[in-house]
């Protein structure tokens, strides 16, 4: 009987070796699974490469993850923003790479390695400085950058909604980058809110099949102080 569900972070974390390279899905903290990170933080493996769309807010989360000194290298497209303090020490004194990439390009870098794609040729960046050394090519008369894909030896997610097959839906805007990290990904971790059995999820609002999941951890919903919820 497959069952993909896991009791505890810990256990659904457990395997994960340094030098590993991190997916993990977010728009800022819309989300951001928090819980994955914190418990990645607690295994203690370092030297990563972490790929996300921003860089770390505030503290916590993957500003915890990078203030903790687990992370070698950052993949994202928007390092900087008002609450991103963590990174921007750590870059100005050395402390951690960055590969800049514009932000479709990072969607479709990780979706490409999902769908088994070698490269492909993509217009964004072409002229600048993001192409340097790269290879262009000139096709229909516009111009072009070669990509490669982005692949992760683990994924981390936020989503709404799992079964124990690992079927996924999402929350609104909380779904952005979810669904092509765990694709891209070897061992993709999930964290839901809330499990139903199976057959329970309709199939057309299922985003992400069970076949891209390893492992599901149920976890509470988050107040905030305005009296809402996190996504």
């Amino acid at each position: 009987m497959i069952n993909k569900i896991t009791d505890t972070v810990a256990q659904a974390l457990s395997g994960i070796q340094d030098g590993a390279t991190v997916l993990i899905g977010g728009f800022g903290t819309s989300g951001n699974p928090i819980e994955l990170i914190d418990g990645l933080i607690a295994t203690g493996v370092r030297d990563l490469t972490v790929v996300n769309n921003n860089a770390g807010n505030g503290e916590a989360g993957l500003a915890a993850l990078l203030k903790s000194g687990q992370v070698r290298k950052i993949i994202c497209s928007f390092p900087r923003q008002v609450d991103s303090w963590v990174f921007d020490d750590l870059y100005r004194s050395g402390k951690i790479e960055l590969e800049l990439v514009p932000q479709g390009n990072l969607a479709e870098r990780m979706r490409a390695a999902g769908a088994g794609i070698g490269a492909f040729f993509c217009p964004t960046a072409y002229g600048t400085e993001l192409a340097a050394g790269k290879e262009t090519r000139e096709i229909n008369g516009k111009h072009y950058v070669l990509e490669y894909p982005i692949y992760g030896d683990v994924a981390l997610v936020k989503a709404e909604k799992g079964d124990r097959w690992g079927n996924l839906s999402y929350r609104m805007s909380a779904r952005n980058f979810g669904p092509v990290c765990a694709m891209a990904a070897k061992y993709t971790v999930a964290t839901v809110h809330e499990l139903v059995e199976l057959g329970e999820m309709d199939p057309e609002a299922i985003v992400t099949p069970g076949i891209y999941v390893s492992k599901l951890v149920k976890v509470d919903r988050v107040a905030t102080k305005a009296g809402g919820f996190k996504q």
